[in-house]
């Protein structure tokens, strides 16, 4: 149906609009201009004693996000993991998460109900028809948003209603501790875990696979022998984080055929141990070439030269492997003269 087929008692009555627009459809303009209705005041723009009370209202809802904020850092820090409750029509339910839950939905909601219940009572709400305009802002439109931002900020009555803006500031600046107190689930700081393994003057090397401890002559020239530190058991709770870091590999070179002057003094009889970590992701190495003395990673074929300080020879790992110093005790049994020297495995952004 064209505007033309419309009864003239239908349609708006003719006014004097902006930018052509008009109020009863043509040829020439086919679209109508509705215009907007009266305005209708609210109770609190005539009743200060109403906007008082919308104030304090907004005021409590950010107060009760304050609190449930506070709420969910308490109940992070006091609820064990494991405590159990029951929840109709729920059932036994994680406490800690029903309550991190519940406060946190209560901390966001009432910060959201308090800016819509602010908006919708005390901020100006007198529509304004805005003409559209080109993309390009000219100097006149740039200074009409400029007073159109005032304008909106006097309104907004943020300056004047104090109680709401000291509110709201501490609802918002509480509510992120939240995020922030989740961040402790991320586990324990490594501290200075990733620096130090297992090793210590006096542990004995002791065979991963028949769980002895190892003499000198246990190992013979060109054998490559895996072995971990004296009192790691593997029904250990710690035992693959532990053994991640401290497993070695045990060789027996010819003592003239190490080219490195520390790697010698560090090893015992032509008896060398080095970290069985590739420095590269972390994989254990346990490619050993006799006629070589080269250690290969399966993984990404990182090679490694054990009669040369085990320096890089081949592939993506950034540095050798670390050595560990050892020796032999009174009873005749290899032992570490200490830790390795520096963090094993992979580099990580604390290696110094």
């Amino acid at each position: 149906m064209s505007s033309q087929d419309i009864p003239e008692e239908n349609l708006p009555v003719a006014q004097d609009t902006p930018h052509g627009s008009v109020k009863v459809a043509d040829e020439q303009n086919p679209f109508a201009d509705p215009g907007l209705p009266p305005h209708e005041h609210r109770v609190q723009d005539d009743d200060e004693r109403a906007a008082k009370r919308s104030e304090r209202t907004v005021a409590l809802l950010f107060t009760v996000s304050m609190l449930a904020t506070i709420g969910f850092i308490a109940a992070f820090v006091t609820i064990p993991v494991d405590k159990s409750v029951y929840i109709f029509p729920l059932g036994h339910i994680s406490g800690l998460n029903f309550a991190l839950g519940m406060t946190l939905g209560v901390a966001l909601f009432a910060i959201g109900a308090g800016a819509v219940h602010w908006a919708r009572t005390l901020m100006s709400d007198e529509e304004i028809a805005d003409e559209r305009h080109p993309i390009e802002a000219p100097p006149e439109v740039r200074a009409k948003v400029h007073a159109d931002f005032k304008q909106g900020a006097k309104e907004s009555v943020i300056g004047r209603r104090k109680l709401i803006r000291n509110t709201m500031l501490g609802a918002l600046t509480l509510v992120p501790l939240s995020g922030v107190v989740l961040l402790r689930d991320l586990g324990p700081l490594p501290g200075t875990k990733l620096r130090h393994t297992l090793w210590s003057k006096g542990k004995l090397l002791v065979n991963m696979n028949t769980h002895e401890p190892l003499r000198p002559s246990d190992v013979a020239v060109g054998s490559l022998t895996f072995a971990m530190p004296e009192g790691l058991e593997e029904h250990d709770e710690e035992f693959q984080n532990e053994i991640a870091k401290a497993a070695l590999m045990i060789i027996r070179l010819e003592p003239e055929a190490i080219k490195d002057k520390r790697e010698l003094e560090w090893s015992h009889e032509g008896i060398v141990a080095y970290s069985k970590i590739c420095t590269h992701v972390g994989c254990p190495i346990s490619l050993y070439e006799q006629q070589t003395h080269h250690a290969l990673c399966p993984c990404h074929q990182s090679t490694f030269d054990l009669a040369d300080g085990a320096r890089v020879i081949f592939g993506p790992a950034g540095h050798a492997l670390p050595q560990l110093r050892i020796g032999v005790n009174d009873e005749g049994y290899l032992e570490a003269l200490g830790d390795f020297e520096e963090p094993v495995g992979p580099a990580f952004w604390e290696r110094g």
